[in-house]
């Protein structure tokens, strides 16, 4: 069994060792979305069509991905068909199909299985879109949420590079008296508006705090509403963007989802 230690080992462990904590379940239900997994196919993809080696255990049928190629490779001895793509899109994927998932299988220390079930799950919780409001706020102060939520909102924010230059966490008052809590997120890529604003909602539901709430607003750096944030809210800083891949591999364009043959 590999000794590597990877993220999702890490998170694996953690609810392992805890396995009524809810929190724990939802982090790494969290880190198997947002991570690259290698899927085993049936035989090589052809343009955005795949096929996954489905195997046939006592359980039920279950298709086998790895947080890493050496992991596939050392579960099938050798080279293997295979298509690297984030684990939320292979959840969609198995949605309502009636196949559970084998997570690097005999090959990690998060070696495990996960029934249809947990896969519907997932996928219905990550197709959850964030509700537009209007509203208009009157005055901002320091934020008061949970420290899972900082810590969530600033492990999404991580992987969101290049996509806008920050975001700023501040308490709102709105025209009426409502108060809540308000993301702004500054300069974002024209286009990147409706991922950013999923993203925040999953940090919020996977950070575990019931019956929160979360505006999300999209502002200029420039703008007087942003200065007057900055003054009260706490900064998140997004990281570089990334060179983009030559070519687009299947799944990896959300305009083009892979298809299942």
């Amino acid at each position: 069994m590999s000794e590597l230690v990877t993220l999702l080992d890490a998170a694996h462990a953690a609810v392992s060792a805890d396995p009524e904590n809810e929190v724990l379940r939802l982090r790494f239900f969290e880190r198997l979305a947002d991570g690259e997994m290698v899927l085993l196919l049936e035989r090589e993809a052809e343009g955005q069509s795949l096929e996954p080696k489905v195997f046939a255990l006592e359980d039920g049928p279950v298709v086998l991905v790895f947080d890493r190629e050496e992991r596939l490779a050392s579960f099938t001895g050798g080279i293997a068909p295979y298509a690297a793509l984030p684990g939320r899109v292979i959840a969609g994927l198995l949605k309502g199909q009636g196949i559970g998932m084998g997570v690097n299988l005999g090959v990690a220390p998060s070696s495990m299985l996960l029934p249809p079930e947990a896969m519907d799950w997932l996928a219905e919780t990550l197709e959850e879109a964030p509700e537009e409001v209007e509203a208009r706020p009157e005055a901002f102060v320091a934020p008061t949420v949970p420290e899972a939520v900082i810590a969530a909102l600033d492990g999404k924010l991580a992987r969101a590079g290049g996509l806008a230059a920050a975001a700023v966490l501040a308490g709102v008052v709105y025209a009426g008296g409502r108060r809540g809590h308000l993301l702004a997120v500054l300069d974002a890529v024209d286009g990147a508006q409706a991922a950013l604003a999923r993203a925040m909602n999953e940090a919020l539901v996977f950070s575990g705090v019931e019956a929160g709430e979360l505006d999300v607003v999209f502002l200029a750096s420039g703008d007087p509403a942003a200065a007057a944030l900055a003054k009260v809210g706490l900064r998140f800083d997004l990281p570089a963007p990334e060179r983009p891949a030559a070519a687009a591999a299947p799944g990896m364009d959300p305009s083009r989802p892979p298809k299942l043959r």
